[in-house]
């Protein structure tokens, strides 16, 4: 791979909330080998003047459903398997044109996927996966319809397009968590409350016992690993956070005592606004239950009050989406949606260096210095003085970079 000067870019000193103007970043087998003050120059490598563009890390989105090919996730089992994987192509290369060069997946996504785009047989974003996420019968995962009867013969162990898996009692959660751990997880997601899209459960709702969330976390801590839970209430995110979870996902409902404890126990919170104001938005369009709309709402303005109190209590927050199917294509809507809480520069620390300390790969990605993973998006201006350059990636995104190599450039 030949070696790249980028010129004359502006950077973001996110610790001290600075602008560094005029740096030169030098890029070899990619990754970046120099990141210098005075103008470097090398008969043996391209240069490309950026003309003071800003240039970030590439964005780290920590709750995606790359296999979320459609937004009735209750039918999307009976999907045949390699529609949904043919799907989740495209899903995967929008992330990555849209400045996304890393990914969380939040249940559904799995080894064979992960590897396809290390092997750059599918382009996409680097993929930490959680597998199936884990569910206690009638849980959030648990996306059959409340009928005459129970089915014993539930797909979601075998279906592509399941994200979930149900399990219920110790011995089951850690045999699932294990499954999931043999077929290439990098970590576990549960289902630690109710959710909105859910048929048979409210959002107060409690997902698992103490000891069947112990014995998950347990088993990941073994093997170097956490847990992420999918929570909304006060009463479910202490739960989790008292059995040990690493992240809150979504945690819209949280009050300042368990926020409190949260930031005691250095437990990350990933708010996902994005999803409920698309899904609001367009509700009519997406078919939403009554159930599902009622629920939605009762989360969707606490979303913003939630941030000020994760602020309030010094818990970081990583970036995250949550969004399914067609609504896919707003991932980037959650840097307006956080601007009228967060400033600018909280906003992009959460979508690059709080996003690489969550997945243990702080120096490598989430920053520009030396040694870290070439990973970058040049913007057009700054995203500090208005950061909807990043919410529009069309317009405000000259070019993303991911390992050295342009995926998008109209530099």
């Amino acid at each position: 791979m030949d070696a790249l000067i980028l010129k004359n870019a502006t950077l973001l000193d996110l610790p001290a909330r600075d602008r560094l103007e005029g740096r030169d970043i030098v890029i070899e087998a990619g990754r970046i080998k120099e990141v210098s003050d005075r103008p470097v120059s090398s008969a043996a490598a391209r240069s490309i003047d950026l003309k003071g563009r800003t240039v970030l890390p590439g964005l780290i989105d920590l709750h995606v459903h790359v296999m979320a090919t459609q937004l009735n996730l209750g039918a999307q089992p009976l999907v045949p398997n390699i529609r949904v994987a043919l799907k989740a192509v495209p899903i995967l290369k929008g992330m990555l044109h849209r400045g996304f060069t890393t990914v969380r997946d939040a249940g559904g996504a799995g080894f064979a996927l992960k590897s396809a785009v290390e092997e750059g047989i599918v382009d996409g974003p680097r993929l930490f996966v959680a597998g199936k996420s884990l569910s206690q019968t009638a849980g959030n995962g648990d996306t059959r319809m409340r009928l005459d009867y129970l089915d014993p013969g539930c797909p979601c162990c075998s279906r592509l397009g399941a994200l979930s898996r149900v399990c219920d009692g110790v011995d089951n959660v850690l045999r699932a968590a294990r499954e999931e751990f043999k077929m290439g997880a990098d970590h576990i997601k549960v289902m630690a409350s109710g959710g909105v899209s859910s048929p048979t459960d409210s959002i107060g709702t409690l997902g698992f016992s103490a000891p069947e969330l112990l014995a998950i976390v347990g088993e990941a801590t073994a093997r170097g690993s956490y847990v992420m839970a999918h929570a909304y209430s006060a009463a479910s995110i202490r739960h989790a956070v008292t059995c040990g979870v690493r992240t809150i996902e979504h945690g819209n409902l949280i009050d300042d005592e368990t926020a409190a404890l949260m930031a005691e126990k250095r437990v990350y919170a990933v708010p996902t606004l994005a999803t409920f104001a698309i899904l609001t938005r367009y509700s009519d369009s997406y078919d939403l239950s009554p159930s599902a709309i009622a629920k939605l709402t009762s989360v969707r303005d606490a979303g913003f009050e939630s941030l000020e109190i994760f602020r309030r209590h010094g818990v970081k927050m990583g970036y995250g989406t949550d969004l399914l199917g067609e609504s896919h294509l707003h991932q980037n809507e959650e840097f307006n949606l956080r601007a009228r809480v967060l400033s600018p520069w909280e906003i992009i620390e959460s979508a690059t260096t709080i996003g690489a300390e969550v997945l243990g790969m702080q120096g490598q990605i989430g920053v520009i210095a030396p040694g870290a993973l070439a990973d970058l998006v040049i913007v057009n201006g700054s995203p500090i003085d208005d950061i909807g350059l990043l919410a529009k990636p069309d317009a405000g995104l000259s070019a993303v970079m991911k390992g050295g190599s342009f995926v998008r450039n109209s530099l």
